[in-house]
């Protein structure tokens, strides 16, 4: 099981602090261990994917986080649609701004404090 000691460089402040909640609960997780291909070209070559931010084994989901601008929460509802549409087995949850946001604030995380510049 990865803990927040574990070398993972994260993509954004609000994944490292979700991290340290599911390591703090003893949830087993990944980071980004999976990409899907969602689209190829004619010859087979990926042209669009998506990699989900956490895996958690042990309840076989996917998390996504969005803590950002509005349009890039677009771009990842279609991908998630898309990613359904081809692996109907595949389980992925999108935990948007507010939902993290929310979480966060129940189990009393202030991630916010370690932010360099925030949107």
């Amino acid at each position: 099981m990865r803990n927040r000691r574990a070398t993972v460089a994260f993509m954004h402040p609000s994944e490292e602090a979700f991290a340290r909640l599911l390591d703090y609960y003893r949830i087993r997780w990944e980071y980004e261990p999976r990409t899907f291909v969602l689209r190829t070209d004619e010859e087979g070559n990926p042209k669009e994917s998506f990699t989900p931010d956490f895996y958690l084994p042990d309840y076989d989901l996917y998390i996504e986080l969005t803590v950002r601008r509005a349009n890039i929460n677009r771009r990842k509802r279609r991908k998630i649609a898309l990613l359904q549409a081809l692996y109907p087995d595949v389980r992925v949850k999108l935990m948007s701004a507010r939902d993290f946001e929310r979480l966060m604030l129940k189990y009393g995380v202030r991630w916010r404090e370690h932010l360099d510049t925030e949107p």
